[in-house]
């Protein structure tokens, strides 16, 4: 619905239909429905629910005219930037580059959260939605219903959102699956285990809790919770998260008991995005002792399903100054099954994640390289590696250099992992 100029200051479009699935351009591609508020100076966009989820400035002082602000469910803000495009797409698969205001593992991000334009938009805009809506009382009717819904959301009720779904769920998202990035990080997260198995010593983003599956009851709960806290804009989700750290871990029944029950309460047959997707993470020991028939149930399922499995080195003195438990004998089997799983079905992808570091063993890259290269015969489109620099918030050009000659000598798609929460 199309509504005139209401002034000189400010036009609203409400429910505006956007792309109907995630494409990889080099210019904004928005999904979904959603309202849009322009003026002289700002754009804002709303989902169905009238939160903010989108913002960005006009004018010099903005910079690029394709960068954009994003606000997560989590109640965090997003800057994606352009980084050159090409130069971008190379490293993360996407066209545009998330940066964060919490610490993350980006090598090429800069720090536009410095920016006062970027961080002022953040922290004013709804003063300024404020402003735009005063003496629009003459407005159409779905006009003022929007501005009404819209200005009702205050930052202090979109927090208070963020805390109820930190506790349907039972914590922070501290780290969303790489693949996650097919979809933006628009994903529903439902925890059907807590805590990993490993335990590893270099890792920042998991927590200390032993792993436990939750009951099918506990699911069922946090999904009819999950499905009131996120309303109308339900609509708009067409990915599920199936958390915590191994939920590969949980075993068929479980993960399929949630898959179905999550697709059928939240609704995603009838969503506005095409193309349903669920991402789990795994362990290598999740992964080797997974039995054959769960992926023949998960081929039988709807949509495409992709399993992010932490490896971080074939080698084992990596492994032990790492402190991860496990072998390097595991590592290779477990990667050897992820071949195999690859090949046999076309709606499950299971992905690597291997780290980086300036000072690591010196058979760490070779050992990953006669995985990724020496046994593959010939390229594959599937089966994407990760690479994760072990260092937050360091960005370092040795490192850049050495993820770009372990791209090029790859025989599978090679990508720097970008660790996002939620």
């Amino acid at each position: 619905m199309n509504a005139p100029s209401l002034t000189n200051r400010l036009q609203c479009t409400v429910l505006k239909k956007g792309s109907a699935n995630y494409s990889k351009q080099s210019f904004p591609v928005h999904c979904g429905v959603f309202s849009e508020v322009t003026s002289s100076s700002v754009v804002l966009h709303f989902n169905l629910n009238g939160e903010i989820i989108r913002a960005q400035g006009k004018g010099e002082s903005w910079g690029h005219p394709h960068e954009w602000l994003k606000r997560t469910m989590g109640d965090d803000w997003v800057y994606y930037s352009t980084g050159g495009y090409a130069g971008v797409f190379e490293a993360i698969g996407e066209y545009y580059l998330p940066n964060f205001a919490y610490p993350s593992n980006n090598l090429l991000g800069g720090r536009p959260f410095a920016d006062t334009t970027i961080s002022g938009l953040t922290s004013s805009w709804h003063q300024i939605l404020t402003h735009l809506a005063e003496g629009l009382d003459d407005a159409p009717e779905p006009v003022r219903r929007f501005l009404e819904k819209a200005l009702k959301n205050t930052p202090a009720c979109l927090a208070e959102k963020a805390k109820m779904l930190r506790t349907i769920i039972g914590g922070r998202i501290s780290v969303l699956p790489p693949d996650a990035r097919h979809v933006d990080y628009n994903v529903i997260p439902l925890s059907i285990s807590q805590g990993c198995l490993y335990k590893c010593r270099f890792c920042k983003v998991k927590n200390t809790l032993p792993f436990s599956d939750k009951t099918k009851i506990e699911i069922a709960d946090q999904i009819d919770k999950l499905r009131n806290l996120y309303g109308a804009d339900l609509a708009n989700y067409n990915a599920l998260f199936l958390g915590e750290h191994d939920a590969l871990q949980a075993g068929g029944d479980l993960i399929c008991f949630s898959i179905q029950e999550a697709y059928r309460q939240f609704g995603f047959a009838e969503s506005h995005i095409t193309e349903h997707k669920t991402f789990l993470f795994g362990s290598a020991t999740s992964l080797v002792n997974a039995p054959e028939n769960l992926f023949i149930e998960l081929e039988k399922l709807p949509g495409m399903y992709y399993i992010n499995i932490g490896l971080e080195s074939a080698d084992q003195e990596t492994l032990d100054k790492l402190g991860k438990p496990i072998s390097a004998q595991l590592v290779q089997e477990a990667f050897t099954r992820m071949q195999e799983i690859n090949q046999r079905y076309g709606s499950i992808e299971v992905t690597a994640n291997f780290i980086m570091d300036d000072d690591l063993p010196a058979n760490h890259y070779p050992a990953i390289m006669e995985l990724i290269r020496e046994r593959q015969v010939h390229t594959r489109p599937k089966g994407s590696i990760y690479f994760s620099p072990l260092t937050f918030n360091q960005p370092s050009r040795a490192r850049l250099f050495e993820f770009n000659r372990l791209k090029i000598l790859s025989r599978l798609p090679t990508f720097l992992y970008i660790i996002q929460r939620l």
